[in-house]
């Protein structure tokens, strides 16, 4: 009986042996086939262009305008909390066709933007207004306004800066209260 349960377990060893080394050959055969396959493409000169990509042509400069600001950002210095601070960037259009603003978005909703809304000819001077209202913000503030136009970039970033002093609460009580 017990040579039975070993020639049993012996051929079953044998068999598992078989079936592991057949299947390392299959995935070593698989792993050689896609090695292959990489290398076809990696020598190939052909591009693969994915099916979502969109078709970009190069922009003709005379159909672009072009942002030129005395500044990129400003310095509003040191404010107490709850002050608005207001700053006008102006610009020039120094490309060959009418600048359009698009869009205008702020960093944050403690961020306003204005602009100018019509298209500004070469050699004109247009606007964008930023309004930061300084309400629950203490420290180093940092807001952003990102212009999206016919300009190259089509992004553009203007930054306001400063610190927030925060409003005086008085002063802080440490440890329990006793009424």
């Amino acid at each position: 009986m017990k040579i039975n349960f070993l020639k049993i377990g012996a051929i079953a060893l044998i068999m598992a042996i078989g079936v592991s080394c057949s299947q390392k050959d299959s995935a070593d055969e698989k792993i050689k086939a896609l090695e292959d396959k990489i290398a076809a493409l990696e020598t190939s000169n052909t591009a693969i262009t994915p099916v979502n990509a969109q078709a970009t042509q190069v922009a003709d400069p005379s159909s672009l305008g072009q942002f030129e600001f005395p500044e990129m950002e400003h310095d509003f210095g040191t404010i107490a909390e709850g002050e608005v601070v207001e700053h006008l960037f102006n610009f020039t259009n120094n490309g060959q066709a009418p600048l359009v603003i698009s869009n205008i978005t702020a960093s944050c909703g403690c961020t306003s933007p204005d602009w100018t809304k019509t298209p500004v000819k070469p050699g004109e001077t247009g606007f964008v207004k930023v309004i930061f209202n300084s309400s629950a913000k203490s420290g180093a503030q940092a807001p952003t306004v990102t212009i999206q136009a016919n300009t190259n970039p089509t992004v553009t970033r203007l930054r306001l800066k400063g610190t927030v002093n925060p409003k005086n609460a008085g002063p802080a009580q440490v440890g329990p209260v006793k009424k």
